[in-house]
């Protein structure tokens, strides 16, 4: 329990400071974070801060202790930005290689998602 519960802190964190990283240039409405979203993929500037929000509180419900039902949509909320974030970038430009990195946060997200599953189940049979 003590080894799950520790790795699950360790890529937990990694993965919720990526997250709230890419969330609060959203949030500021950076010049840089506008260019990308509303400039090279084509969205609207407006959505950018709600989804600066979003992905703010999808890391706070993760990391929240107590709220398993939360935490849930916030796992499919993280994964969702993701996916978007990844679909809306090939869409654009296919052949860039520096999509790539998008395993990184993949990866740390199910593993995250998998090593909570675990300890949630090892909690509920104590």
């Amino acid at each position: 329990m003590k080894k799950i519960n520790i790795a699950y802190w360790i890529v937990t964190g990694i993965f919720a400071a990526f997250m709230a990283m890419s969330a609060i240039p959203d949030i500021l409405n950076d010049p840089e974070a506008v260019k990308m979203i509303a400039g090279d993929l084509g969205y609207p500037a407006y959505i950018i801060p709600f989804i600066g929000v979003a992905k703010l509180l999808g890391v706070i419900a993760i990391l929240v202790p107590g709220f398993p039902k939360i935490r849930e949509w916030a796992y499919a909320g993280l994964f969702f930005d993701l996916a978007g974030a990844t679909y809306s970038a090939l869409s654009v430009d296919p052949t860039q290689i520096g999509i790539l990195f998008m395993i990184l946060p993949f990866t740390f997200l199910f593993t995250s998602y998998f090593l909570n599953q675990k300890r949630s189940k090892e909690i509920s049979v104590i």
